[in-house]
């Protein structure tokens, strides 16, 4: 009773945060104000003296354009901590950002992980926030607050499937009666397709190209099937024959087929989800369709891919990439009612 009663003080006093810290880009949602911040999750560190020299935009900006004396980091990878000081400098800095002025009070937060996450994993992200000044920390899974940013009634007894395709992480879920009753987490999802058209680059062009100038590619051109009208896109890098940079023009349909390997292992763990589930789950789930929520959602076709194998209605939000911080916004707006969904 004495805690709850100054948990309202502080939540009076204090402004409460809602965090998808992704492992390409990090959200950050304020109660009565909305989303107020979306910037990569990028770090440039000086390696001298180990401070921070840009987050967010201004370092990726950097990426692979430093000199020996600074280095760029992604500190999330797979959805998880992967450089827990440099995550910690990152969350510290977006939180100062948003907050301005000197708190008296520390906010309390709701931070989106992925299915399956390991204890370890859950401590990393808690103590990395706590340290960055947040009062009190809450876990959502990822489809969870998904879910819940797309609107679905997830306190039903009724099955809902969400497929939450990040940077990191392909999150795979059928949830129920505020809980995942079907939970998996396969580590193939934005970055690995990047990296997919990296190697492909390589491969058959003999054309070294960068992770974010793979992600340019992906976002101009990337398809799951063959679209309307053809699509091209100037691809800049390195011959590794000669060792001089040039460009050169591909259409949608090269890039569709260094997506093929990626995208077959997503389509891959729905279908294993499908086939474990109960079939009263699985009835729900034939009523209601199939949720594609995250920036791979975004990916031209992908939604048809799913449809033709297996036989659901898919739907994808009007916004994927914002749909798990206004999930957990939703549930840091009516925490009391809603903080069951929460994990820790």
């Amino acid at each position: 009773m004495i805690k709850q009663f100054f948990n309202k003080i502080f939540s009076f006093f204090s402004t409460d945060l809602a965090m998808d810290l992704g492992t390409a880009n990090t959200l950050v949602y304020i109660t009565e104000k909305g989303i107020v911040l979306n910037e990569p999750s990028v770090v440039a560190v000086n390696v001298v003296d180990n401070s921070v020299e840009a987050v967010g935009l201004e370092a990726k900006k950097m990426f692979g354009r430093t000199h020996a004396k600074v280095s760029t980091i992604r500190p999330m990878k797979d959805g998880v901590i992967a450089d827990f000081d440099v995550t910690n400098k990152m969350i510290q800095y977006f939180i100062r950002k948003i907050l301005h002025k000197h708190r008296f009070f520390k906010p309390r937060m709701v931070v989106g992980v992925p299915t399956c996450i390991t204890q370890v994993e859950k401590k990393a992200v808690i103590d990395a926030s706590l340290m960055a000044g947040i009062r009190e920390v809450h876990l959502i899974e990822e489809p969870m607050a998904a879910a819940i940013g797309v609107g679905i009634p997830v306190h039903r007894p009724e099955g809902n499937m969400v497929i939450d395709i990040g940077g990191g992480t392909t999150d795979v879920a059928v949830i129920s009666l505020s809980a995942i009753a079907y939970g998996e987490s396969v580590r193939v999802a934005g970055d690995e397709i990047d990296e997919s058209i990296v190697r492909y680059m390589r491969l058959q062009h003999h054309l070294n190209i960068g992770v974010f100038e793979g992600e340019r590619v992906k976002v101009a051109v990337g398809s799951a099937f063959p679209q309307p009208t053809n699509l091209t896109i100037e691809v800049k890098g390195l011959n590794v024959k000669t060792g001089v940079p040039v460009s050169i023009t591909i259409g949608d349909d090269e890039i569709r087929e260094a997506l093929k390997e990626p995208l077959t292992t997503i389509v891959t763990s729905i279908m294993r989800a499908l086939e474990k589930i109960p079939p009263e789950l699985s009835a729900d789930i034939h009523s209601n369709g199939i949720y594609l929520t995250g920036g791979g959602a975004l990916i031209r076709g992908l939604d048809k891919m799913i449809e033709e194998r297996t036989t659901l209605k898919v739907f994808i939000p009007e916004d994927p990439l914002l749909s798990i911080v206004k999930g957990a916004g939703a549930v840091l707006d009516d925490f009391e009612n809603m903080k069951k969904v929460c994990v820790n």
